[in-house]
């Protein structure tokens, strides 16, 4: 039997992986994850590999464009100047931007890669502090091509980001698709136990695949917001995680995978068992 943990807080899709998204009143879940959300990647032509602000010394600008979704469903991304630009029209004054030659790719390709770098490095010496980045496989939980960085769909309570102390508004930095505000006296960290359950939310069927793990990119700045050294700081206090495979790591919220597919609107009700 399923309880009743909860509701939808927030919606969130993220168009372009490691730039700023969009809010949503509602969210259409498919059999490959939420439509729209990372369907785009910045790659850098040098590699190869997937560009992403997980390697901030590199990428952290990145956080500072954002990509939102119009009415006939093409992308736009907004540099941090204002200007305002195709997707397909963005690899130049990206490029120009980043001071690195890069493209945008539509489809994540077999075995594409991403660099990441460890955040305990990041919050001890600076984003700017040079340091050999761990390869990481995108999408190894994940039909489609969507650029996720595991399973399709990310999970948050209100309770986990109230622990660490970040609002509603800014949950952002953990780029979730959905904010779920608890019911009662949860506690944080309730999404580690949900592993291997289904989720009801809206018309959709989820199943929690494994915690998500993080990296420097909730203390690095997003758009206007300053940095944040505690987003993660308190997680390797208070939720180190044996991750399968990835050893002890800080973690907050849950990937999923896609059960049954269909809508999510703010406000619907969330069942976890």
């Amino acid at each position: 039997m399923s309880a009743n943990i909860g509701r939808v807080a927030g919606l969130q899709r993220y168009p372009v992986k490691s730039m700023l998204g969009e809010r949503c009143d509602a969210i259409r879940v498919g059999p490959v994850g939420v439509d729209g959300d990372r369907k785009y990647a910045v790659i850098d032509d040098e590699t190869g590999r997937v560009a992403t602000a997980k390697h901030p010394r590199r990428w952290s600008a990145l956080l500072q464009c954002a990509a939102a979704t119009s009415e006939d469903g093409a992308v736009v991304v907004t540099l941090p100047d204002g200007r305002r630009v195709p997707v397909t029209d963005a690899a130049a004054p990206l490029s120009e931007m980043l001071g690195r030659r890069v493209h945008l790719a539509g489809k994540r390709p077999m075995g594409a890669v991403l660099e990441r770098s460890d955040p305990l490095e990041v919050l001890a010496h600076g984003i700017d502090a040079e340091f050999d980045p761990v390869l990481l496989e995108l999408g190894q939980a994940a039909p489609g091509g969507a650029f996720v960085d595991h399973s399709p769909v990310h999970l948050i309570t209100t309770a986990t980001l109230d622990a660490i102390g970040v609002s509603v508004a800014e949950a952002i930095r953990y780029r979730p698709n959905i904010v779920v505000e608890m019911d009662g006296a949860s506690g944080p960290f309730a999404e580690n136990d949900w592993v291997g359950s289904e989720i009801r939310v809206g018309d959709v069927t989820l199943r929690a695949t494994r915690p998500t793990t993080r990296c420097a990119v909730p203390t690095l700045r997003h758009g206007d917001t300053e940095r944040l050294p505690n987003a993660v700081r308190y997680l390797l206090e208070h939720n180190r995680i044996e991750v399968p495979g990835a050893g002890r790591l800080p973690c907050a919220g849950v990937y999923a995978e896609v059960v049954e597919v269909g809508t999510v609107s703010a406000g619907d009700e969330v069942r976890v068992g």
